[in-house]
């Protein structure tokens, strides 16, 4: 009786991974996991050498762990096992507090802080300085700023972050200082970012400091559920969050021309609904050289922002009043590129970047 049982469990176990071998090579692979916003490994490249070497292996594994049939699933059911059973603080690096999803970030090196004071300088020595522009900078705390430390969670110094980020700039550049305007309750649950519709006092405040009046005439409109980066990264059955944009007469009237392809849209890119990432529609996501052109604005008024995907959401509400707004993420365009399409010169610069952008300055160009 045992031995019969013993060959069950057996016969069982070898038709459900025979099937899943069978489902794996069957079903056509996919390209991109939505939940994880990346790549998927693709079946690998047979040869001698690759086999030799064990580059062959290591990415069949690769490609097994990413292609496996109902892989979402079976990562949905470990997060929860992880979470409700053995009271796991995170997972994939992932943790959950006061309803929102943020990702570890304990460490942040002077290098890193370093090396971004010394990218801001350069683009101001080279290209801005003595053209009598009114040159601002402004930190955005991520999210664990306002979350990790006081629930128990691994978090860097970010008044240390701060403070020698303030030391490294060139003195001529003046900050604006919004983190302590900001609270948990602005961002997203399951996104890095912060919600459009909970920053207009920031763009206010950041508006009045280039002397420039406070605008709130919006009408909110809502682009559907927005299911963020932490929600597939985390595996966890979040609920979504709603991805609103806001609109005026100078924002509508208003449009984009990005130069990596040579197209103009809207300042809110609803095409981007088709995309991975929904906040793309604000200011068509990573591009990296936009010119927008307001037709109700002064003509005399220009603005560059400097900015990494926070500017995306932001730079709208700063719009009002100004005729041109250059936008440039110099992750995307080397500055000497920049240089040829940009004409510095009694304009409002504003460089914005998120402390994500500060720990991973060696992705500027």
């Amino acid at each position: 009786m045992k031995k019969a049982k013993f060959i069950s469990i057996i016969l069982v176990f070898c038709i459900l991974i025979g099937g899943a071998s069978v489902w794996l090579f069957a079903k056509e692979d996919g390209e991109i996991s939505e939940w994880e916003r990346r790549k998927l490994q693709q079946f690998p490249e047979f040869s001698y050498e690759t086999l030799m070497n064990g580059k062959f292996m290591k990415d069949f594994e690769s490609y097994v762990n990413d292609q496996f049939p109902l892989r979402n699933t079976f990562r949905r059911l470990k997060a929860k096992v992880l979470f409700d059973v053995f009271n796991q603080k995170d997972n994939n690096g992932i943790y959950i507090a006061e309803g929102y999803a943020s990702e570890y970030d304990s460490e942040i090196t002077d290098e890193q802080i370093s090396v971004f004071t010394e990218k801001v300088n350069s683009l101001y020595q080279e290209y801005i300085k003595d053209t009598g522009c009114n040159v601002y900078y402004s930190i955005v705390p991520d999210k664990n700023y306002f979350l990790a430390e006081k629930n128990g969670y691994p978090a860097y110094d970010y008044e240390y972050v701060y403070s020698q980020i303030n030391k490294g700039l060139d003195s001529d550049i003046e900050e604006i200082s919004i983190k302590d305007k900001l609270t948990i309750n602005d961002y997203y649950t399951t996104d890095t970012h912060w919600k459009q519709e909970s920053i207009v006092d920031i763009a206010n405040y950041i508006r009045e400091q280039f002397g420039m009046e406070a605008v709130n005439d919006y009408t909110e409109k809502s682009a559907g559920d927005f299911y963020g980066v932490y929600y597939g990264q985390s595996a966890l059955d979040l609920e979504p969050d709603e991805i609103i944009y806001l609109e005026n007469e100078q924002i509508t009237s208003s449009e984009a021309f990005i130069y990596e392809n040579n197209k103009t849209v809207p300042i809110y890119n609803m095409e981007k609904l088709e995309a991975i990432d929904h906040y793309d529609i604000y200011l068509s996501g990573a591009v990296s050289l936009i010119k927008i052109t307001n037709p109700m604005g002064d003509e005399n008024k220009k603005l560059v922002v400097f900015r990494d995907s926070f500017g995306s959401s932001l730079t709208p509400l700063l719009m009002s009043g100004y005729g041109e707004i250059t936008v440039i993420d110099t992750r995307y365009i080397n500055p000497v590129m920049m240089s040829r399409y940009v004409d510095f010169g009694n304009q409002d610069v504003l460089f914005l970047y998120s402390t994500i952008m500060v720990n991973s300055s060696h992705l500027f160009k």
